[in-house]
């Protein structure tokens, strides 16, 4: 089914989890079969800890509590509706006062819509509309039900959204899959999208050394950013991509194991936030422990194990697969860059594909700045807002 054919009709949702779901978590947390006592010495270098993941899951069972959390989240305008066969989950907020093109904010995986909530009461308050999406099979969106829902299909979804809500023209930012949507949206939808601000570009990482006049006009910082960005990126593929190859390969044996377990589902994100967060000994350092747990409830509670890892073998396994994000873009593209995030960009390989309009490299602050760095990811973001035409 083709999103226009899709019914157009927009559903208020508010999250309203049944209370045998929640004592459905605490009889299995109650029942965790855990494995052997830590090995000493190894700290993080195998996976998340044992006794850390004790004390996390005994809060998670004793002291957390979803309610709270739930209702935070229900002060937001939610919606739904069906696009191409597929449930979408999203919060609408509208400006009291809009005098300007409204942005779309998108997360990624192990994120969630947690990312950008902090964002929608200031960017309302700049007189912008603010729509925050729960990606397809991701949270409250809710499991995909068939495949092919890769980041090119998505960002097709996403602009029939916009189009039902009645933009014609917005700005879109993204993290992580976020990003990579809002750069494939951007290219797709020239039209309609006036600018991605970004904190992920995939053609910013290449491995191709300058051109001979690129490097004449380098600085030594940005030489030494290329020497960064080389040593991240193979540190990456060595030690901490064992997650994305077999979410590319068997999601669905992996989803199994997660759906099942809360204490699975809990260590395989937590694992993820402690090498991509700017932390050392735990990513409680720079993320609240409430705001880590809310996160693992959002895919717990919705099932959704299975279908946001999915999204790694849709897209590694179509037509062009990640290298599609090498095709040029003319959209006018920032980007915000964190020294603890997963890759180091590097400008000159980015103007090489993408029309960059503004770039920013932060001294703090990781993968999931929504969380870490919420102020920095603001600030930057409504400069990046300001300056589009």
């Amino acid at each position: 089914m083709s999103a226009e054919t899709s019914s157009s009709q927009v559903t208020p949702f508010r999250i309203d989890i049944p209370s045998a779901a929640l004592a459905d978590l605490h009889e299995r947390l109650d029942r965790t079969r855990w494995p052997d006592d830590e090995m000493p010495g190894i700290g993080w270098s195998q996976g998340a800890p044992p006794a850390y993941l004790r004390d996390l899951a005994a809060s998670w069972r004793h002291a957390y509590d979803w309610r709270p959390h739930e209702a935070e989240l229900n002060k937001l305008p939610q919606f739904t509706t069906e696009i191409d066969g597929a449930n979408l989950h999203f919060i609408h907020a509208r400006a009291p006062r809009p005098h300007t093109p409204p942005v779309v904010l998108m997360h990624g995986w192990p994120g969630s819509i947690l990312e950008h909530t902090a964002l929608v009461e200031p960017l309302t308050a700049d007189g912008r509309d603010v729509v925050v999406l729960s990606l397809p099979g991701f949270g409250f969106s809710g499991p995909t039900r068939a495949p092919g829902w890769d980041i090119v299909r998505i960002a097709h979804a996403g602009a029939e959204l916009m189009r039902r809500l009645g933009y014609d023209r917005y700005a879109l930012h993204g993290s992580d899959w976020g990003a990579m949507i809002a750069r494939e949206w951007g290219r797709l939808h020239p039209d309609q999208v006036t600018g991605i601000h970004v904190t992920m570009l995939l053609p910013a990482t290449a491995t191709a050394e300058p051109t001979e006049q690129e490097a004449a006009g380098l600085t030594e910082a940005e030489i030494n950013r290329m020497r960064v960005s080389a040593a991240r990126r193979a540190r990456n593929q060595r030690e901490e991509m064992g997650y994305g190859i077999l979410q590319s390969t068997r999601p669905q044996t992996l989803g199994f194991a997660l759906t099942d377990s809360p204490v699975g589902q809990l260590a395989w994100i937590l694992d993820k936030f402690k090498d991509y967060s700017d932390c050392h000994e735990s990513p409680e350092e720079v993320i609240d422990r409430d705001t880590l747990l809310t996160n693992v409830m959002v895919y717990w509670l919705t099932g959704t194990a299975t279908s946001s890892a999915r999204l790694y073998y849709e897209t590694a396994h179509a037509g062009t697969g990640f290298a599609g994000a090498t095709e040029p873009s003319s959209t006018p593209t920032g980007l915000a860059s964190f020294p603890a995030d997963t890759s180091v960009p590097v400008r000159h390989l980015a103007e090489r594909t993408d029309n960059i309009v503004h770039w920013t490299e932060f001294p703090r602050g990781g993968h999931f700045p929504g969380l870490e760095t919420p102020d920095l990811l603001l600030t930057d973001l409504q400069a990046f807002l300001r300056n589009l035409h």
